[in-house]
């Protein structure tokens, strides 16, 4: 079983938000501000472009199939280092609707309008799943890896 030591502190970021269109706006913004701050809009370009369709594409989704009236949804972003996978962006978006996961299509209708953002958010992260929450919600999680891990240099006698 191998054990992932962070390096430093994460740096993270957690905001509610309504579920509406509008709320979505909100956290889409915030996550560029958000990635911006963290240096990621100057040093790692394409991975923050990447990212902010993700967001996107997951709070659109929190709005659309993970809503339940009166309540919103959550945006948790964190950036880690760590041994194994060197740096690495989490994105999270947890909604009230752990009876509702994602399903990656294996089919898509050559003139719908809709149904392709989760393969967009397959091509462009490294890895993404979902989490359930308790009670009955869940957090669909999406990760870029942004700079490898530093090299093992082998022993020498």
């Amino acid at each position: 079983m191998t054990t992932e030591i962070p390096l430093d502190n994460p740096r993270s970021r957690t905001a509610l938000f309504v579920a509406s269109p509008k709320g979505a706006a909100f956290c889409r913004r915030l996550a560029r501000r958000q990635l911006a701050d963290w240096g990621l809009h100057s040093t790692h370009t394409e991975p923050f472009h990447c990212a902010l369709l993700i967001v996107a594409e997951l709070a659109a989704n929190a709005i659309t199939h993970g809503r339940i009236a009166g309540r919103g949804f959550e945006l948790h972003l964190s950036l880690t280092t760590s041994v194994r996978r060197g740096t690495t962006l989490r994105i999270e978006i947890s909604d009230p609707r752990g009876d509702r996961l994602p399903v990656l299509p294996a089919v898509h209708t050559p003139n719908a309008q809709t149904g392709r953002g989760l393969t967009l958010i397959d091509a462009l992260c490294d890895r993404w799943g979902t989490i359930p929450r308790h009670p009955n919600s869940k957090t669909v999680w999406a990760e870029l890896d942004l700079a490898p891990a530093a090299p093992t240099t082998p022993d020498v006698p």
